[in-house]
């Protein structure tokens, strides 16, 4: 046996053990790392390159700009002033996280910036008004996938340029197309979403009050610094000027992270550091609402995966995957691919790293637009999973309680898409 399937032996065995009692996934996967890559004649150098140092960045820099904003009441302000445009219809208030997700990621904001400003405001939402956390975050993620292949978006820039590079033949209405399939496509997950929400009668129906009078500061408090009777613990006084200056904040950090491709984690380090200064905030109130044990769990997962495709274990994966038959059909091995791929890989890499295998299934007669399109769908559909970066912010936001449930909601949605997802996208798109 190969040291590549020893490694997806040794994850395997990682996940299965979940289920057991007292057993930690953030704590075993870096000795697992180690105790692998020492087998492959990896040294501890080796494997600790492999740690994800910009996801550390950004999770911890995203979640101490909106612990400010928790602290100090800005974000329940925000809510409050969003769910009064849609004057509490349940259905819209669960629809607010798509829309902003679906616009943040057309007009040009990387997926992991728009997560980070989707995720605490979607599960606020569910905490306010009694929406399953599940399906909130399903509902922000999808409306981020939406806006991907905008001409704008990083996913619809790089379909037209590689296609263009590679010949494949791409028409000129090729960049509506990416965009029109990718709303579709978002679309159809999130009524399909809510569909199963309703029906098992989770989703709250009609108009809505808010459950608590303080829901996304409660659903956003990490264990002990929840409010007591009657108390708001570690919250400074609301007041105007300091929701003008963490507004100002949040501002400078969208437009400086999406304008001028400036690291969002660095700067929501760095807008915290301010505000914490001139408003007086106590920094502790701060760390402790960084989900340290997130970053434990993704960075060691992720860490572990890195020494995985160092091994060659995805190519191993993708060479059972790989069949010969019609045009049709290579084009659905190449989905499949990419979603498994993808599930523990950053999706856009694994696009670009698809690509060049397209024109072949073009030569043979596959439609350039449909192929090109069910590929990207595929690598994207499948990032409703704990195991990356979008999948770390959302556990980061969720309260400490109902992370440990919500990772494995995910991590089962994650694996479902897995399977289903290239299928939807090759039978919907392939053909186009």
């Amino acid at each position: 046996m190969s040291m590549a399937d020893v490694s997806i032996v040794v994850l395997i065995a990682l996940f299965a053990a979940t289920a057991l009692p007292r057993f930690n996934l953030g704590l075993a996967a870096l000795p697992a790392a180690f105790l692998v890559g020492l087998a492959a004649d990896r040294t501890a150098d080796d494997v600790t390159a492999f740690f994800p140092g910009d996801f550390f960045v950004l999770i911890v820099g995203v979640t101490a700009l909106f612990a400010v904003a928790q602290i100090n009441g800005t974000l329940d302000w925000l809510l409050d002033g969003m769910l009064r445009l849609v004057g509490g219809r349940a259905l819209l208030v669960v629809l607010v996280p798509f829309l902003i997700g679906a616009v943040l990621t057309a007009i040009g904001t990387l997926p992991a910036a728009a997560t980070a400003i989707v995720a605490p405001l979607a599960l606020g939402l569910a905490a306010r008004y009694g929406i399953p956390l599940f399906i909130a975050a399903v509902l922000g993620i999808t409306g981020v996938i939406s806006g991907l292949l905008s001409p704008l978006a990083v996913y619809g820039t790089s379909a037209r340029q590689l296609g263009d590079k590679l010949g494949i033949g791409l028409p000129d209405s090729a960049p509506v197309s990416f965009f029109f399939g990718g709303v579709l496509a978002g679309l159809a997950v999130s009524a399909g979403c809510l569909a199963v929400g309703f029906r098992t009668v989770a989703m709250p129906r009609g108009r809505v009050a808010p459950t608590t009078p303080d829901g996304l500061h409660a659903a956003l408090a990490p264990t002990g610094t929840g409010p007591a009777a009657g108390e708001k613990v570690g919250r400074a006084p609301s007041s105007g000027i300091s929701r003008v200056l963490t507004l100002a904040c949040l501002l400078a950090v969208v437009v400086l992270s999406v304008g001028f491709d400036v690291n969002i984690g660095y700067l929501g380090l760095t807008a915290a550091v301010v505000q914490q200064l001139v408003l007086g905030l106590e920094p502790n109130d701060i760390v402790s609402r960084i989900p340290w044990n997130v970053v434990l769990l993704i960075g060691g997962l992720l860490t572990y995966i890195g020494l995985m495709q160092d091994l060659g274990a995805f190519t191993r994966i993708s060479d059972l995957l790989r069949v010969e038959g019609a045009p049709m059909l290579s084009l659905l091995v190449l989905c499949y691919i990419a979603g498994v791929t993808s599930f523990a890989a950053s999706s856009i890499t694994v696009f670009a790293t698809m690509m060049p295998l397209v024109p072949a299934v073009v030569a043979e007669g596959v439609s350039p637009v449909g192929a090109v399109l069910s590929v990207a769908l595929a690598s994207v559909l499948v990032d409703v999973n704990p195991l990356g970066i979008t999948g770390g912010l959302l556990l980061g936001a969720a309260e400490p309680e109902d992370r440990p449930r919500l990772f494995r909601q995910l991590l089962t949605c994650g694996l479902v898409s897995v399977v289903v997802a290239p299928a939807l996208a090759w039978g919907a798109f392939g053909w186009w």
